[in-house]
Formats: structure tokens, sequence, C-alpha cells
């Protein structure tokens, strides 16, 4: 494995996401899944249950390896209400049974650093590999 990532979306979407074996990250744009590589390591942070929520979850909800090489687009529609309809991009992902894990509980490099959380407003963040392992033993 030569990179972890760190992808947002809400627990309901990311158990969706697990589900069927694919992630989709900033509402099915396909900027940020062309930085992830055939290998590298990926779970997904949730700060909240479902997006409507206003109860913090910030958990740790997902974790899997991704298993292609490049972005594809889906083949079904997705409404964005009054932006309209369209196929979003996603990636293949291996994800593996995992217990969620709140992301306070974990001596992460990554929330170690002052306002750590702002990274995350762009929706993928690198990991350290170390963070990554640190994140694989807590949640399997």
């Amino acid at each position: 494995m030569k990179n972890a990532w760190m992808g947002v979306v809400s627990a309901e979407h990311a158990a969706i996401g697990a589900e069927q074996g694919w992630i989709q990250l900033n509402h099915g744009k396909r900027n940020s899944l062309g930085r992830l590589g055939r290998g590298d390591g990926f779970v997904f942070y949730s700060s909240k249950q479902r997006m409507s929520d206003t109860q913090p979850l910030r958990a740790v909800t997902q974790l899997g390896i991704v298993a292609d090489d490049e972005p594809y687009q889906a083949d079904e529609m997705m409404s964005m209400g009054t932006h309209g309809t369209f196929r979003p991009w996603r990636r293949n992902v291996e994800f593996v049974p995992v217990t969620p894990v709140p992301i306070a509980d974990l001596p992460l490099e990554l929330t170690s650093a002052p306002n750590w959380g702002y990274a995350l407003r762009y929706g993928l963040v690198p990991l350290t590999l170390a963070d990554f392992g640190l994140l694989r033993k807590a949640m399997t």
C-alpha cells in the first residue's frame, strides 16, 4: 500500500457505498477520485449519521482498499434537486466488515494538528499509513 485516504460522507451514505462496493465523493464529482490508486487504503469519516441530522456522529464508519485503476461514471442517474440530474463518478473499493469508531478515541497523526477538521471540508484528505493501520486495527 502506497497511500491512504479519508473521504467524508454521512454514515448512511458510507454504508450504501460499502454495501455496493464503491465510493462517491463531493456530490459525485470526478476531481478527488483521480488521486486514489489501486491498492490504496480508504476510510470514510462521517460527521453525522444522515446529512440532515443536527446531532454530530464524528466517527470513522467504513474501511477498505481501492480496487480499480480509474474513476468511472455510474450507470444510474442521481437527482440534485433544483440542480438537475447527473451520472456520478465513483471508484470501486473492497470494503471489510468493521465497527465504527469515534475519531476522538484514536491517537491519530491527522487529529493531532490544530484545526485538523478544516481539511475535511474538501471531502478527501490524505492519511498516513500509520493512521490507516491504527484505524484498521481499531475497527476490525
